[in-house]
């Protein structure tokens, strides 16, 4: 027997969740976590979120902002959609209860990041993430229309193609009717259909060896897409976090937030400890994060070291524990003072900034899917996402995705003969290890061969290499009973794919894809996976 709700909202992070608050005034809310309730990438998050609340800031400054760090490939009137729309739905989260640092004055604290002319990130201390995801999880709980489910994995979306019917990517009336969904706990499947599905799966860096981002980040909502023919695209740019806590062998990789930068913290050479930065932007510490990025792998490969260092200690010790509480404390776990020590520091994949696919409502090509956060492409952040601007996006889109459906939703009805999941020929297993072994080598060969710096022939040998490890894991899917360790395996080698294709395809250097084969600029072009 089927779960039946209006609208099925597939991860609960900050943009699911805002959305399941919007749509539950006029809809039947159904959200699903693949694990745990604070188990998503907005609560590891740190720095904060980006808004235009202070009289010398403005709209035009925070969009040319944007503009600059997207290196010529955001969609600009996307770009004055969300920034002129995001004060306006922050201020709905502080209403929810968001508390946000506030100056002795009672105005907003706000830091400053990479590639932002002005302070105009709002945040809670260094641990903004998490009060916000609190923040949402209280709100959603609460609601008698919104039913909040964890430990449900989607496995797949249902369209027309489980219906015996022949669809293609090409194809303009692909629909959606919902997902099959593996009770973690049961270990059953189940069939959930829904008037409209909402993707907000958050990102893929497990598709990498080191990342910043929780192990629940397996790339999910891409995968699905992917299988269901919906439209991808810009998968090549992978933001890599300049400043992820070096530390051998431990993932996920400890973020340390831009916010401290944005302070006055220094990137400096591990052999002279010198500053390095100079030589690479005129913004020094506070460029992009791709060029900051490349700085340091730059450094790295010149003194074969693994990390470089970051330097604190010339700043005032006292709003340092004040104001960076989380990342103080995990310094003093390791051995290191913050306000004593240099502090090593690698980057780290952190933030797709391709993705599913959308238009300004955020609809993607198939009929009833929607998708909003990071799994999706709206055009905002181009070849480079400024920092603090991601959480703004999630919010932003949750409620045009709302106004969308609000007069819509109960126009649509389901067909009725939707199969179940279909189990017969699968079995148990004690061939495991293969899914561990295969995923530490797709991490693997992302990290070497597609990470930072690329070049045709390290996307030529990862191409040829994950093609062996796709054909591996299909086989093992077809006769397996499914697991969600399994189900996250073929997720992220679907994840390399479309990483290593859109970056095969783009015959240029741009943000946050770099090719020694192309290192100039040559067009300036969306890359759409077809």
């Amino acid at each position: 027997m089927a779960v039946i709700t209006d609208c099925l909202v597939i991860g609960n992070g900050v943009a699911g969740l805002t959305f399941a608050l919007k749509a539950a005034t006029f809809s039947k809310v159904l959200v699903i976590a693949k694990s745990g309730i604070n188990d998503t990438n907005t609560a590891y998050a740190q720095g904060g979120i980006a808004g235009v609340f202070s009289g010398i800031d403005s709209f035009e400054k925070h969009i040319s902002d944007t503009l600059v760090a997207g290196d010529g490939l955001c969609k600009q009137e996307v770009v004055q959609l969300v920034i002129e729309n995001g004060p306006r739905c922050i201020k709905e989260l502080i209403e929810l209860g968001a508390n946000f640092d506030l100056e002795p004055n009672g105005n907003y604290a706000l830091g400053k990041e990479g590639g932002h002319s002005e302070n105009r990130i709002l945040h809670s201390q260094d641990s903004t993430g998490q009060e916000i995801q609190r923040t949402l999880n209280e709100a959603v709980l609460k609601h008698p229309n919104i039913t909040y489910i964890t430990n449900w994995f989607a496995v797949d979306l249902i369209t027309q193609h489980h219906l015996g019917q022949y669809i293609n990517r090409g194809n303009p009336d692909i629909s959606c009717f919902g997902s099959y969904v593996l009770d973690v706990k049961t270990k059953k499947i189940l069939t959930v259909l829904a008037k409209s599905t909402i993707l907000a799966t958050g990102g893929l860096g497990s598709v990498y060896a080191n990342t910043t981002n929780p192990v629940v980040a397996t790339g999910d909502g891409f995968a699905m897409a992917l299988r269901a023919k919906a439209r991808l695209g810009n998968m090549e740019f992978c933001q890599f976090h300049p400043t992820a806590l070096y530390q051998k062998e431990v993932q996920p990789a400890f973020l340390i937030t831009e916010a401290l930068r944005g302070k006055g913290s220094i990137l400096k050479n591990p052999v002279t400890l010198e500053p390095f930065m100079y030589k690479y932007d005129l913004r020094e510490n506070l460029a992009p994060r791709d060029i900051v990025a490349r700085a340091i792998d730059s450094e790295m490969k010149l003194t074969g070291y693994n990390f470089v260092y970051l330097d604190s200690t010339h700043l005032d010790h006292d709003m340092l524990k004040k104001e960076f509480p989380n990342i103080y404390n995990k310094c003093r776990e390791i051995g290191l003072d913050l306000t004593k020590d240099l502090v090593p520091v690698v980057p780290a994949a952190h933030y797709m900034c391709g993705g599913i696919e959308v238009n300004s409502s955020g609809e993607t090509s198939i009929h009833q899917l929607y998708a909003c956060g990071e799994c999706a492409f709206t055009g905002l952040h181009g070849a480079n996402r400024l920092a603090s601007n991601s959480l703004l996006e999630g919010l932003v889109y949750a409620n045009l995705i709302s106004d969308k459906l609000k007069s819509r939703i109960h126009t649509i009805s389901l067909p009725e003969d939707i199969p179940d999941w279909n189990e017969l020929g699968v079995s148990d297993t004690e061939e495991w290890v293969l899914i561990s072994h295969n995923l530490q080598e797709v991490q693997k060969i992302m990290s070497n061969y597609v990470g930072i710096v690329r070049s045709n022939k390290r996307l030529d040998r990862a191409e040829r290499r994950i093609s062996l490890i796709y054909a591996e894991t299909e086989t093992f899917y077809k006769r397996t009973k499914l697991s969600p360790e399994l189900c996250e395996l073929r997720n992220i080698v679907a994840c390399a794919y479309l990483i290593i294709k859109c970056s095969k395809i783009r015959k240029e250097s741009r943000g946050l894809h770099f090719t020694t084969d192309y290192p100039d600029k040559l067009k300036n072009v969306w890359n759409t996976l077809v």
